[in-house]
């Protein structure tokens, strides 16, 4: 049974959820830019509830809406949700992002995803996590029109994807009139390839402005940029 993971300002409870509290969606909740003050935010496939718990933290926003499509971690994430000091303003829908898009009618300032990525099936035995996992169940194509339909005019999108995938999924974005306006590009320590790709998009069509961060700079001896990113969650930063 997985242990129930404290940060600062709430709890994550997992023992119900795939997919459990991992490096990728702490910077993603930590890293996507509040810079428009976002009045509603949307977190898409949202698991424990955690990058929305961290969007709670962060901002102010009134509205700050999930959608999960499997049964445990949505129940999860509603527990999550009310368990925290900032139930009033997180709410869960268990929906697929295809049935949310059609039957929405608002739409948000700030949308950020942690998504399914591997493109090859992964068959762990576990049906909930492998669905968590690979993205069959959301493609990326059907993830960034959901994101096109729900995105306000000045809205932002921001997500973290392989750093492998991150040429095609900006090449794709743009067929829906969608533009990168910030990339950090996550490596674990100067010595690896970078692994990850933190992308924010907008309908505004920029030059992105483009940065590294680096995790550590030895086992268990964090980066300086790492400790700033983080410091507002992890107990221990």
């Amino acid at each position: 049974m997985s242990k129930p993971f404290k940060f600062k300002q709430f709890t994550i409870n997992q023992d119900r959820c795939a997919m459990k509290v991992g490096t990728d969606g702490v910077l993603l909740g930590a890293w996507a830019s509040l810079e428009n003050k976002p009045r509603s935010i949307l977190d898409i496939g949202a698991g424990t509830g955690l990058i929305a718990l961290q969007m709670a933290q962060r901002s102010p926003a009134e509205i700050i809406d999930a959608i999960e499509i499997d049964d445990n971690a949505y129940e999860q994430c509603v527990d999550n949700f009310e368990a925290s000091d900032w139930a009033d303003r997180l709410f869960c829908y268990h929906s697929s992002l295809q049935k949310f898009a059609d039957e929405i009618e608002d739409s948000y300032d700030l949308i950020v995803t942690n998504p399914p990525f591997y493109k090859e099936k992964v068959t762990s035995g576990n049906k909930s996590r492998d669905t968590a996992r690979q993205n069959l169940s959301l493609p990326f194509a059907e993830l960034i029109q959901g994101v096109k339909k729900l995105l306000s005019t000045k809205g932002n999108f921001a997500l973290i994807i392989p750093y492998k995938e991150e040429n095609e999924f900006i090449s794709l974005a743009a067929t829906y009139s969608l533009f990168p306006n910030y990339i950090m590009r996550v490596k674990g320590n100067t010595a690896t390839a970078y692994k990850r790709s933190l992308i924010q998009f907008s309908k505004k069509n920029t030059e992105p402005k483009k940065q590294q961060l680096i995790i550590e700079k030895e086992r268990h001896r964090y980066t300086d940029e790492y400790i700033d990113l983080m410091q507002n969650f992890y107990l221990k930063m």
